[in-house]
């Protein structure tokens, strides 16, 4: 099945994430089963972040009226609905949906269940009716369901999937997405969507008018710098996953580590201060983390 232009428009944005997403050494069975989990992952994402295609195409393959696209919550449910329709005991005849009919194959060839998915979904509609977040536990309660279920697909993709595994996997998820939030500062708050807890926002004499200021100020500096040391503490945790698999797929899981890394490093380059822009790695320093990450890998496997 050739992709029509949106679906092409989804997944071109694996691009602009900071990790690869199915790079090119991995065997051609995993790229291909990555690539549809991702688009998955970026469709959920793009209904819940109301980025979809202009035109309602997306709407009216899920069986919606294409004026309700806008409707976020109808159109979880009704993606919900075609998920459903992968997996055995479904509705018959399949999804409807082109990034859902690509991810059948994935699904049957690695026995995968629908939890990680509708975790996704999950946390897509909890973004429609939670803006803020109090606590540190808040937040990485929320991780769970937005992050998390992405690494334990790669983990059940690539047969590799365990407890100690998952439980690493779980960590560096969590921490890819706390960077992303940090990155996004600016961009969250002006969709009405903060992922800084309040409770340390209060501890660093930091309001949402710091949080809107075209650069930011030394409380706010130093409350990114916080949240930042606390994503790094967690991608710590993916040294020895990364050091507990062999061959491409160690590659490919020091590279989420150092995507995180790199970013993370973006950020302390730019003094903390991520309002103007979010601080994005170089190829080079992402090369470089990578590098760092297999050598302790090794050394401490």
């Amino acid at each position: 099945m050739r992709p029509d232009a949106s679906t092409r428009t989804t997944l071109a944005k694996a691009a602009d994430e900071n990790f690869p997403v199915a790079p090119f050494f991995l065997p051609r069975a995993w790229r291909g089963d990555l690539m549809a989990v991702y688009g998955y992952a970026r469709l959920v994402d793009d209904i819940g972040d109301g980025d979809l295609a202009p035109g309602g195409a997306d709407a009216r393959r899920l069986g919606l009226d294409p004026s309700r696209s806008d409707d976020r919550l109808a159109m979880l449910d009704a993606f919900e609905a075609d998920l459903r329709r992968v997996f055995p005991g479904g509705d018959g005849g399949g999804p409807r949906h082109p990034l859902l009919r690509a991810l059948v194959p994935a699904v049957r060839r690695r026995a995968l269940t629908p939890e990680p998915f509708l975790g996704l979904i999950e946390a897509n509609r909890q973004d429609q009716l939670v803006r803020r977040y109090q606590t540190w536990g808040d937040l990485t309660r929320y991780c769970e369901l937005s992050a998390n279920p992405v690494g334990r697909l790669v983990l059940a993709i690539t047969g590799t999937a365990g407890p100690e595994r998952i439980r690493r996997s779980d960590a560096v998820c969590t921490a890819l997405q706390i960077v992303e939030h940090l990155q996004d500062v600016a961009e969250d708050l002006a969709a009405d969507r903060v992922y800084l807890p309040a409770d340390d926002m209060k501890r660093f004499r930091v309001t949402e008018d710091d949080l809107a200021a075209p650069t930011a100020s030394a409380p706010v500096r130093a409350l990114i710098a916080h949240e930042a040391a606390r994503a790094a503490l967690l991608l710590e945790e993916g040294i020895p996953l990364v050091g507990s698999v062999h061959g491409r797929l160690r590659l490919l899981l020091a590279g989420f580590v150092a995507g995180g890394r790199a970013a993370l490093a973006a950020i302390e380059a730019a003094g903390h201060d991520v309002l103007p822009g979010p601080p994005g790695p170089t190829k080079p320093r992402l090369m470089r983390e990578v590098a760092a990450v297999l050598h302790r890998a090794r050394r401490e496997g």
